[in-house]
């Protein structure tokens, strides 16, 4: 049976098709930011709407686009809900023996004042965590730490989804560069390489922008000696490792000399402008009264409570398994030990009805020549069950949990207790990725990339939106690399514009849509005890990520016509 080839104007009107093509992330963000409706409810809803206008609009075959759903929700199961499950187990575990509360001293103690605690904690150790996991991992630990610091949740998982911005592109060990690289067949270094020129300027803004968001202008500019150090100790690594190594290294090493940095700073410099976090201002964007007060009658520990200086040894106890998770996480994302891993147990599915069932055609993929036919998209489910991420952090909560004194049993009682707890966190997760993959297997993602391709000198701005689109729809940049990647190339080559540039540029300015994907927000509430209050986060963060995808795409404006950016181009 011949595939079935993608349509990207059903109705034979571009901007019809555009439109009907768009009704999923409306009515997907418009239930949860302004009809506030739960947000496992929300993705459902939303996620019967793409299949209603894949099967209806774009005349998707029926058992192809049920398909293209269950691999969806299976995929948003396993790796995603894998690494929120056990991230959160071994959470649990450590505030069940009090060792939350003492790490929480220890951090309030290396660094007292709350501005510099996010520079440090969301900024520079969640770069870290991107680096060798990525998949929400940053946005769990970061959001997760600063609450019982002491901030509210809405502040918590805000601040952590707009910190967690700038490292995205090489997180995963480089794994979305890679991608990127594979689907444009552009060389890899040469792409690594031209992200490290866009990037590095955003990793300076970031620790001021995030520190802005949280304290105000002056509050930021009391702490601007920590924000320039953690900026430029990650920014200039960014740029050289990028450049002159490849991808896969570039946010582990960048991270480890901004957090080396910040920590040799605060050993001869405080904060001494006076500011305390009772002067917050309101930067809080379309957040309800009832929001407000339901974040501070939350069980966050409040600036104002005293924490007792916990002993060395207690405090050593305390880091030990967010070390271990450090140590382990880093080792599972090792080529060389995720392939063995992989050899010893990696089955594929190849996906009934669906697996070599659809095709995209022209202009997202290249015209077919009779030599070079187009592919049928492929539709696999991958469980690699021991190379996944989320069995590192297992095992990490495993050690930790033996190490902490609990019992096998007192071990499994504490997981099915989290179980239990995320369980609609793992539910709209699954719906989100449903919805997500339904856009792709259906063309209706190619519809809405189309609509901004079409924009002739403008293309490099709107390019770069395109990224962000395609990360806010997918929640991953890795998935708006394979998504737009091809149809950045071929339309950068059919306007005369550098496809290296535009190629990065998808993924720079992609990772600015990375804090308000649906994904990323529900990780960020379950790690903060705060679900049902999705929609006040995006409200949080809608305005600080749009802002930053269109400086990235002035930036790559500038790039593309205006020296000396021009020459930064890597030919």
């Amino acid at each position: 049976m011949a595939p079935w080839p993608q349509n990207y104007h059903p109705l034979g009107n571009p901007w019809l098709s555009t439109l009907v093509a768009a009704l999923p992330v409306v009515v997907l963000l418009g239930a949860i930011a302004w009809l506030e409706i739960k947000i496992h409810l929300a993705a459902l809803l939303g996620l019967g709407v793409a299949l209603a206008v894949a099967l209806l609009a774009f005349r998707m075959p029926a058992d192809a686009a049920l398909a293209t759903a269950g691999l969806g929700a299976a995929y948003g199961l396993f790796p995603i809900g894998w690494i929120i499950l056990n991230l959160i187990f071994l959470y649990q575990l450590t505030v069940d023996k009090g060792l939350f509360a003492v790490l929480r001293g220890s951090l309030a103690d290396l660094a007292p004042d709350p501005r510099v605690q996010l520079v440090l904690i969301a900024f520079s150790f969640g770069a870290f965590f991107e680096g060798a996991a990525g998949f929400g991992t940053p946005v769990a630990v970061t959001a997760a730490i600063l609450m019982q610091l002491g901030f509210k949740p809405l502040q918590a998982a805000g601040l952590s989804l707009i910190a967690n911005t700038a490292p995205v592109a090489y997180g995963a060990l480089g794994t979305p560069v890679i991608a990127l690289a594979g689907v444009t067949g552009l060389d890899l270094h040469a792409v690594s390489a031209m992200i490290g020129r866009q990037l590095p300027v955003f990793s300076l803004i970031v620790p001021f922008w995030v520190v802005w968001a949280y304290a105000g202008w002056r509050g930021m500019l009391g702490v601007w000696p920590a924000c320039l150090t953690a900026g430029v100790s990650f920014a200039v690594p960014q740029f050289l490792v990028s450049n002159y190594h490849g991808p896969w290294l570039v946010d582990i090493v960048a991270a480890l000399c901004s957090l080396g940095a910040v920590v040799a700073l605060l050993k001869v410099w405080q904060p001494k402008d006076g500011w305390v976090s009772g002067n917050v201002p309101s930067l809080e964007l379309g957040v309800s009264g009832s929001d407000a007060a339901a974040q501070s009658n939350s069980n966050a520990p409040t600036r104002n409570s005293k924490l007792e200086p916990p002993n060395a040894s207690l405090v050593r106890r305390a880091w030990v398994p967010w070390l271990l998770l450090s140590v382990l996480v880093f080792l599972w994302g090792v080529p060389m030990m995720k392939q063995r891993l992989d050899a010893l147990s990696s089955p594929k599915w190849e996906i009934p009805r669906l697996h070599n069932a659809t095709v995209r055609t022209f202009p997202v993929v290249p015209q077919p020549t009779p030599e070079k036919p187009t592919k049928p998209e492929a539709a696999e489910f991958k469980f690699n069950w021991l190379s996944a991420t989320g069995t590192g952090i297992l095992v990490a909560a495993i050690l930790a949990g033996f190490y902490m004194g609990f019992s096998l049993m007192e071990l499994v009682r504490v997981y099915r207790r989290t179980l239990w707890n995320v369980r609609f966190s793992l539910i709209t997760i699954a719906a989100m990725l449903a919805l997500g993959y339904v856009t792709k297997y259906s063309g209706t993602d190619a519809t809405l990339g189309l609509a901004l391709a079409k924009t002739g000198s403008l293309y490099p701005f709107f390019g770069t939106l395109l990224g962000w689109l395609g990360v806010a729809l997918t929640g991953s940049d890795t998935a708006s690399n394979v998504l737009f990647g091809s149809l950045q190339r071929i339309t950068a080559e059919q306007t005369g514009i550098s496809p290296v540039l535009m190629a990065a540029a998808n993924s720079s300015g992609g990772v600015m849509g990375k804090m308000v994907d649906a994904q990323s927000i529900v990780v960020a509430s379950t790690a903060t005890n705060w679900y049902g209050h999705e929609g006040s986060i995006l409200r949080y963060v809608f305005f600080h990520s749009l802002a930053l995808a269109t400086l990235v795409g002035i930036f790559v404006y500038l790039q593309a016509y205006v020296l000396p950016f021009s020459a930064m181009v890597v030919k």
